[in-house]
């Protein structure tokens, strides 16, 4: 999708730059202040001739610039047509059944609509809810645009609600060992410090006694390159050493998606947006690479052997890679659930069904790379 996306970004710059017509919005306004000052004139005396014979002529150029403006419009998208068609050689496969029945429609629409509310999308979210009748609870509706009047709030460099939130669900936090508050502290400790000038880092170093001091047991080495870093203040000399990190602004920009996150996380959602997911990989090459597998087997007359792998590789990006890719080395079989990597006491790891195939009677087993013999039961299973 990268290819057309550029170009028709080339042509709207094209259209702008060689577009000698007003835009359609200019020209509806013009002819609306025209139309309201002839009521107005119409309303205090006798119309005059003239002025309706101008607002014609005026109607008429309004309508040509807004023909004008249409022509070339028209002619970007019948560019970016060919351009999307030479990309997309292929058309897309159609499945007319999978959302037919009410359920999976019902489905459908809340995963739409937990998409908008997600993403920020508030007005359209609600426009949606009320014309697709898909049920999403006050409280859930509520909570997701408590997150996005935080997320705001952070872009406005305020880490208050941030702060408070963070607070109310220590308790969640520290479960999953999350440092999302000691980074929101970080971040206005950063802040303080390089927001005098010239230098003075009393106010950050009062701050990071009261706030940052609670997590010096959990981020001590952090701690001492935040206290540290005053010495080479002011903040040209502190992009130039040690601890520029220190002073970049993803330091701050950063904070967004990791209380995304946490936030989610405490509504018992994944860390990434599903629907966006599944755009990426299926409209990335995924849903082709499968309809064109789909093809071949079907002229070859073969099916696929299980229904929950797919017969060809469909590469991922690091992120959206969720399942082990450990392979056995004895088997070179690909790790499954079922048959999961198991690390054996010498450290080395094989698949499970090798540790059973190696084990002799008694549950002894020799490790194939190294002459230690343990028990089978002693194994453990590792996930990566």
């Amino acid at each position: 999708m990268e290819g057309p996306l550029k170009e028709l970004a080339k042509l709207e710059k094209l259209t702008v730059a060689k577009g000698k017509a007003p835009s359609v919005a200019d020209s509806l306004d013009t002819l609306l202040h025209s139309l309201k000052q002839i009521r107005e004139s119409v309303g205090v005396s006798e119309p005059i001739g003239g002025e309706f014979q101008g607002l014609v002529h005026l109607v008429d150029a309004k309508k040509k610039e807004v023909d004008e403006r249409q022509k070339e419009v028209y002619s970007s998208m019948s560019r970016f047509g060919k351009a999307l068609d030479k990309k997309f050689s292929a058309s897309l496969p159609t499945y007319s059944d999978i959302f037919s029945s009410p359920a999976s429609e019902a489905a459908i629409e809340r995963t739409i609509a937990l998409h908008f509310l997600r993403t920020g999308q508030l007005d359209a979210a609600e426009t949606f809810i009320q014309e697709s009748g898909v049920q999403i609870p006050s409280e859930l509706r509520t909570q997701f645009e408590g997150l996005h009047c935080i997320l705001k709030a952070l872009r406005g460099k305020k880490i208050g609600p941030a702060l408070d939130w963070a607070r109310n669900n220590r308790t969640f936090l520290k479960a999953r060992s999350s440092p999302l508050e000691f980074l929101l502290h970080r971040s206005q400790y950063i802040r303080l410090l390089l927001s005098t000038h010239p230098p003075n880092p009393i106010p950050a170093i009062s701050y990071a006694k009261d706030a940052l001091k609670p997590f010096y047991d959990e981020h001590e080495a952090e701690f001492k390159r935040l206290t540290a870093c005053i010495a080479y203040l002011p903040l040209s000399r502190l992009q130039t050493s040690p601890y520029a990190d220190l002073a970049a602004p993803s330091l701050h920009f950063d904070l967004e998606p990791i209380f995304a996150k946490e936030y989610c996380a405490s509504l018992g959602m994944s860390r990434q947006v599903p629907l966006r997911v599944v755009g990426d990989i299926g409209g990335g090459g995924a849903l082709a690479r499968i309809e064109k597998g789909r093809k071949v087997m079907r002229e070859r007359k073969s099916e696929w052997s299980q229904t929950d792998e797919l017969p060809i590789e469909i590469p991922l990006p690091v992120e959206n890679r969720y399942h082990s890719i450990f392979s056995c080395p004895v088997s070179k079989e690909q790790a499954t659930e079922h048959n999961p990597p198991m690390m054996i006491k010498c450290g080395h790891v094989i698949s499970k069904d090798s540790l059973q195939k190696l084990s002799k009677p008694g549950g002894r087993v020799k490790c194939p790379y190294c002459p230690e013999e343990s028990l089978t039961n002693t194994a453990l299973r590792v996930y990566f």
